[in-house]
């Protein structure tokens, strides 16, 4: 199932299936404890993250050639970092650049972010699968500068302002992706691509990744996970690509679909 989340024309929110030809039916139901196709079109105003998540974690240095062109060896173990809930963001909606903490240096990452279903506890590798509920694209918007020079040695800082993580722009159940290790992944700027790889190049697979994270910890319904990013950030560029206000972002996965974001200045306010 393609599941979507939106507003409808009366500011109601539901959950959607989306069908091949690009229409949607309303669902009842629960996310986590199943949802259920009505006969109703979807009235869709305004399309949203396919979920608000209980926690995002994040691997970072997971792809073979991304840590080529960072100059860094490939980890022992994964790389782990959060971001906050208050960076998810709407398909369609916009990046802000930090105008207050400013940055000048916003980068983007094409990710495959996955979803646990369940509550997830000491997984093994070979069942780990068996907790995701689904896949969908990330961008783990990062401002350069705050991560790496200003971030006291943390990745944090630089990762978790507002609008940082878009999601979507739908959920796709893991009946539809049986091996999330052979998705073609991509990162379109203003309709170039910048990022053109698969996933087949992870470090540590969708698997490993659970397995280590659930180790002594119970990662709840809900848990997004975003899964590294290949070569071909801005950072890495020559000269630098930085995100600027006017830019548009595309997050391109297969099977998944399109996540598209325009770039703005951060309209400061409380």
């Amino acid at each position: 199932m393609h599941i979507i989340r939106y507003q409808d024309t009366a500011g109601a929110i539901h959950f959607g299936s989306q069908k091949s030809d690009g229409t949607s039916l309303r669902c009842t139901g629960d996310l986590y404890s199943g949802l259920r196709e009505t006969n109703e079109k979807a009235d869709i105003a305004k399309l949203l993250a396919p979920l608000e998540p209980s926690q995002i974690l994040c691997i970072g240095l997971n792809y073979r050639h991304h840590a080529a062109e960072s100059g860094l060896q490939p980890p022992e173990r994964p790389i782990l970092f959060t971001k906050g809930i208050n960076t998810v963001q709407n398909p369609g909606d916009p990046i802000e650049i930090p105008v207050t903490a400013a940055s000048s240096e916003v980068d983007y990452e094409c990710e495959l972010a996955v979803v646990i279903g369940k509550p997830c506890r000491n997984a093994k590798a070979a069942d780990a699968l068996s907790y995701v509920l689904g896949y969908t694209c990330g961008n783990d918007v990062s401002a350069r500068d705050w991560q790496l020079k200003w971030g006291g040695g943390q990745w944090c800082r630089g990762k978790t302002f507002d609008t940082f993580c878009p999601l979507g722009p739908c959920l796709v159940t893991t009946d539809e992706i049986p091996d999330p290790q052979t998705l073609k992944i991509r990162t379109l700027l203003n309709g170039t691509a910048v990022q053109d790889w698969n996933t087949n190049d992870m470090i540590f697979s969708v698997a490993q990744i659970i397995e280590f994270l659930s180790a002594s910890n119970t990662l709840p319904p809900g848990t997004v996970i975003l899964t590294g990013t290949p070569h071909g950030v801005g950072m890495a560029s020559k000269p630098p690509r930085w995100l600027k206000p006017g830019d548009t972002v595309t997050i391109d996965i297969e099977r998944i679909g399109q996540l598209t974001n325009p770039v703005v200045l951060e309209t400061p306010r409380p």
